[in-house]
Formats: structure tokens, sequence, C-alpha cells
């Protein structure tokens, strides 16, 4: 089922709505309580862009896989698991290492893979 973006004219807020393309509305009701929305296709063109969909049965790495689980986040869940990843690299940075180890220093040119 499709997703289709509206833009409200009366309010200028922006939404989204899910349903099957029998059941298409050009004008549906926004939050405020106006019928003046309009089709957001900027938006909708972007999202068909930004990620190509894959069925199941076409998933063949865990790169597609990972791929489909991040399309499907939204920016703040995106943001809160960056700031996740950050702060467990800065906790593992400063915590102590077993009796009679040592970090390497960090190479103090960059690599090609940096």
């Amino acid at each position: 089922m499709p997703t289709y973006s509206y833009r409200c004219t009366s309010c200028n807020s922006c939404f989204e709505l899910f349903f099957h393309m029998q059941d298409y509305i050009s004008n549906p009701v926004c939050d405020c309580g106006s019928n003046h929305t309009e089709r957001n296709y900027v938006q909708d063109f972007s999202s068909i862009i930004g990620s190509v969909r894959k069925s199941d049965s076409e998933l063949k790495t865990v790169g597609d896989l990972a791929n489909r689980n991040r399309d499907r986040l939204s920016e703040d869940q995106k943001l809160a698991l960056q700031k996740k990843h950050n702060d467990y690299k800065e906790q593992q940075s400063t915590k102590e290492l077993p009796r009679g180890m040592s970090r390497l220093p960090k190479p103090k040119t960059k690599t090609k893979w940096t």
C-alpha cells in the first residue's frame, strides 16, 4: 500500500496517509479540521528516490536488510540511535583495559578508509 504525502494550505502542516489506491482521497481532512489540502508530490518523489524498495525475497545481503530497516525509522529514532552509538564509543575509550594490556595510539595520518 502506498503512502501519500499532503500539505494543508490553511495551517501549512504536512502529513502522510497510508491506504489502498482504490481508497485514494484527493483532499483529506487535516488535523486542524480543514479540507483545504493538496498532495505534496515533492515529498512523495524524494522518498521514492531515497530508497529502493525490495521485497523480502529480494533481500540478498545484510546491507539490504539494514537499509530497509533504516528507511523505516523516523528522524527521531535515527537521532536517538546515533546518540546511543556515539555515547557507547566515548564510554569504550575511557574504559580501563585488563592488567598488562594497553591501547594502540591513534594514527596521526588519515588512512584511505576514513
